[in-house]
């Protein structure tokens, strides 16, 4: 099958179009033909060997976190799906694989694609999807009436927590740049801070959640605006002992990641707030009550490009520029 795939770390490695054998299937996977993948910061960082430690691919690796496409066999253990079905996921984080033409994915990670939407637009929101349902319903669970903070509101995970955030109740508030201002507003922003003209942290107070997916600067300053007992949640680190906890981390990285997670943490104590580290997993069943909120209109997926499968690493040059709006798309069939 043909893929892209990386044979070394380093921020200047570019993906090489290589035939692949088709993946074998264990009895609970799915062998799924893909039609659409999405591409993620995450994608970026596994390329540059940010995850090393944590994830130990081996090369040469086959990256893409979102896929969407047809069912075309199914493990002896499968009993939720059959050939012929359209699906999406978020594949597990050691079997990602998403820039091929097919992927073998664990049942329990798999879900029915909206059917409402068509592939490239369900490719771009498994990742997105979860990550913010995690965060803000599962470990936030956040109440109607709650404010939440949602930084880089024009992004992957932005445009989704947002309008998640609004179908709970919440006031929401975000930050974005000066072009996108009113286009955020569309998607269900009370409150929207151009980061090029203010400060977020001098305007915004008496926050329950803030999602950061931003730079530590950024962390530090979001937890002026939590009320006491509020709760700071970020995706873009650092890793914290909960989380070397949660994935049976060696002693030497749970030292590590305390260590990285210190400051942060000490600071959220002082102000009587709470610091969690999100690294989203795959999630079949959560990933069908966000096909719901699809399916009846409460969250829609945003799609800035879709760019042609030979030209992945194109796309992925794009996320890379930070301009996106909403998710890029590669249409693989």
């Amino acid at each position: 099958m043909k893929a892209f795939i990386i044979d070394r770390y380093g921020r200047n490695s570019g993906l090489r179009a290589a035939e692949m054998p088709r993946p074998k299937l264990r009895p609970d996977d799915v062998l799924v033909e893909i039609h659409a993948a999405s591409v993620n910061v995450l994608d970026s960082k596994i390329r540059n060997g940010e995850f090393k430690l944590l994830l130990p691919y081996r090369l040469p690796l086959i990256l893409g976190n979102d896929v969407a496409g047809v069912v075309v066999e199914v493990g002896s253990q499968v009993r939720r799906f059959r050939p012929g079905d359209e699906v999406y996921a978020r594949p597990d984080q050691d079997r990602i694989g998403g820039f091929a033409e097919f992927i073998a994915i664990k049942e329990d990670s798999l879900a029915l694609k909206p059917k409402n939407l068509s592939m490239e637009e369900a490719a771009s929101i498994p990742l997105v999807g979860l990550t913010a349902w995690q965060a803000l319903i599962e470990m936030a669970q956040l109440k109607q009436g709650q404010k939440v903070l949602v930084h880089a509101g024009s992004g992957g995970v932005g445009t989704l927590a947002i309008q998640l955030a609004k179908h709970a109740g919440a006031f929401v508030a975000t930050t974005t740049s000066t072009a996108n201002v009113d286009w955020v507003k569309g998607l269900g922003a009370d409150v929207v801070i151009d980061y090029k003209k203010g400060d977020f942290s001098a305007i915004l107070r008496d926050y329950d959640v803030v999602l950061n997916s931003l730079d530590g600067e950024t962390l530090d300053k979001s937890l002026r605006v939590l009320k006491p007992g509020g709760k700071l949640i970020s995706i873009s680190g650092p890793p914290d002992p909960a989380y070397a906890q949660d994935i049976g981390a060696s002693w030497f990285l749970k030292l590590a990641m305390r260590l990285l997670s210190r400051r942060i943490r000490k600071n959220a104590r002082r102000h009587s707030v709470s610091y969690s580290f999100l690294f989203m997993r795959a999630n079949g069943a959560q990933l069908r009550r966000i096909t719901a909120l699809i399916e009846s209109g409460a969250i829609r997926p945003v799609v800035d490009r879709i760019f042609p499968f030979e030209s992945t690493n194109e796309a992925i040059a794009y996320v890379d520029a930070g301009r996106a709006k909403g998710k890029v798309v590669v249409k693989v069939r």
